[in-house]
């Protein structure tokens, strides 16, 4: 059996700040993410959807971890075909899009430039994969991005572009793994040694994927969203307001165990991100595999 890494979807969200899970002690970003790495050996980066973050910033996560933290950083928003907003964009190279419009989709932006940010975007990640802690970037691709020759070329672009820094890939559109074409995608992404991440969400709902777990590549991925019945909320705090219960969570320690038993390394991250939820859930997911001597990594 593979190892398994458990932690969470960002840890410095406003609603966690105020929820009483960081001590006292914790009160700056330095102290934060230290305290964060004493719970859990891994984390994933959201922030950087919004927008592309420094090199200086990915040095300071560098030094402020134990040997052996990982973190998962998820890809700006405009690399993955979501709408982007223009002041997100490195300054000096607004001045190249020649648009008054304040939100962007990859499609307006000049080639040139899309050019630029892949190279910043990953240049600035180099530190943390240099020093063995960049786990994946997460490539999430929109609702409005369908199974289709074009998008897999586009998926393999997007590996292509972030190399050497490994990736993984998350469908938030039904028709990659439909039942009749799960087969299909699972076997694309094998074949280019592309992770799969299994995800458990809403179900009914364009951006719906069934939770099918499924190891493609040496690392694979599970990411619990959670069952909100607002889930297409624009307040995050609705959209992923939601406590996995202890059966819940004691199902899905039997699934990943499964699923660890076909992959080198798993990672786990609970992003029902509201007040201290995802903490709580990913604290407890961790006593039930260890209980299963399921090989999780505890934290340094």
């Amino acid at each position: 059996m593979g190892k398994i890494l458990v932690g969470t979807a960002s840890w410095t969200d406003k609603s966690l700040l105020a929820s009483g899970w960081y001590p006292p002690h914790a009160a700056g970003a330095e102290a934060r993410l230290a305290y964060y790495a004493s719970r859990f050996p891994l984390v994933e980066v959201d922030a950087t959807y919004y927008h592309p973050p420094a090199e200086r910033t990915a040095e300071l996560w560098r030094d402020r971890t134990p040997d052996g933290f990982t973190f998962n950083v998820k890809a700006f928003s405009l690399l993955t075909q979501h709408p982007t907003r223009v002041d997100a964009i490195y300054k000096d190279l607004r001045e190249r899009l020649a648009t008054s419009k304040r939100t962007v989709y990859l499609r307006d932006v000049d080639p040139a430039v899309v050019e630029e940010v892949w190279l910043r975007f990953t240049s600035a990640l180099r530190p943390l994969h240099d020093a063995g802690k960049l786990g994946a970037v997460l490539l999430q691709f929109p609702q409005w991005f369908p199974r289709g020759e074009a998008n897999r070329r586009y998926i393999l672009e997007c590996r292509d572009r972030c190399l050497p820094l490994p990736v993984c890939v998350e469908f938030r559109n039904t028709t990659w793994m439909s039942e009749e074409n799960r087969a299909g995608t699972l076997e694309f992404l094998a074949v280019n040694d592309l992770p799969y991440v299994c995800v458990d969400m809403p179900q009914g709902h364009p951006s719906s994927v069934p939770p099918v777990l499924a190891a493609t590549a040496g690392l694979s991925v599970v990411r619990l969203h959670g069952h909100s019945d607002k889930w297409t909320s624009r307040i995050i705090e609705e959209r992923f307001g939601y406590l996995y219960s202890e059966e819940e969570l004691d199902d899905w320690a039997g699934r990943i165990a499964g699923l660890a038993a076909t992959a080198k390394t798993t990672h786990v991250l609970t992003n029902n991100c509201c007040a201290d939820n995802s903490q709580r859930n990913a604290a407890r997911l961790m006593d039930l595999l260890a209980a299963r001597d399921a090989g999780v990594v505890l934290p340094r």
